[in-house]
């Protein structure tokens, strides 16, 4: 099932299943709160009502109650090439590398424009990633019972300043921008994507592909993921977790490409769709 969020007659969020080219009502006030329900509450919820999907903006499918969970240098290659970069010495963690990114104000939905200040940056970078949706509110997760715990999958555009990146020497400021964390258009149901450790996940940048690889080259896959976050620490239903981009990312290239005015992104993830967002830099 794929879950969306759109703006109804009111102009405000409201809950949807995607059927076809048609959205049934939830209803939920949200659907983090509709997630929140105990699994067997949930299709009491699914109304008769229907509006077609061609007459509403999309919203970002769930807003989590905090901050948006990232993972940095999950991918082996795109670790590489930014040590190549900064002319390190590659070292793999023993532990996933977590930060968050803030919220609500970085979150953006499919086709909104991102609003971007070139008095803040000049290196606005790109990074495809596949985002997990928790499900169900928990603490101190094995990695057998981690994927229990997933209600569904989305397309995720970690956007990123690089410069402030580097001169606040951590992650936090330089990736809660405003406009910086694009996700969606909906969320496909955890069933319906069965592995999510075997999927294509690409980027393409007005057309031309700049990232193609497999959620297969993760160096921590999404049940260690989950069991190294829980730890010691709840994770509530609606939380959202990136889960690392791969190679290929602008910062990388020679030369640099960073994000220019006008430019059209696209993540591509299999079993999920089409994630796209314009840029406007200003």
């Amino acid at each position: 099932m794929k879950f969306v969020s759109y703006v109804n007659s009111n102009g405000f969020p409201a809950p949807g299943l995607l059927e076809g080219e048609s959205i049934r009502r939830i209803d939920a006030p949200s659907l983090r709160d509709y997630i929140a329900l105990p699994p067997a509450q949930r299709a009491a919820q699914h109304t008769s009502e229907t509006i077609a999907l061609a007459k509403v903006k999309l919203d970002a499918p769930v807003r989590p109650l905090r901050n948006i969970f990232c993972v940095g240098r999950n991918y082996l290659e795109h670790a590489k090439e930014g040590a190549a970069i900064f002319g390190q010495e590659l070292k793999l963690p023993d532990v996933p590398t977590f930060f968050t990114k803030a919220t609500p104000t970085s979150i953006a939905a499919h086709e909104q424009t991102l609003k971007l200040e070139a008095k803040v940056s000049s290196e606005y970078d790109f990074e495809a990633e596949l985002a997990v949706i928790i499900g169900t509110t928990c603490k101190d997760v094995t990695e057998a019972d981690a994927m229990r715990v997933i209600f569904g999958y989305t397309a995720f555009n970690d956007v990123t300043a690089r410069d402030l990146q580097r001169a606040h020497l951590q992650w936090f400021k330089g990736k809660s921008l405003d406009y910086c964390s694009p996700y969606g258009p909906w969320i496909v149901s955890a069933d319906e994507i069965g592995d999510p450790g075997k999927l294509e996940i690409m980027f393409h940048l007005n057309g031309v592909e700049k990232q193609h690889s497999n959620t297969s080259k993760m160096i921590f896959d999404i049940p260690r993921l989950i069991a190294e976050l829980s730890k010691g620490m709840t994770l509530l239903a609606g939380d959202v977790i990136a889960t690392g981009t791969p190679e290929g990312v602008g910062f990388a290239r020679k030369p640099p490409e960073f994000l220019k005015d006008g430019d059209v992104m696209e993540v591509k993830i299999e079993k999920i769709g089409v994630l796209r967002n314009t840029v406007s830099i200003a």
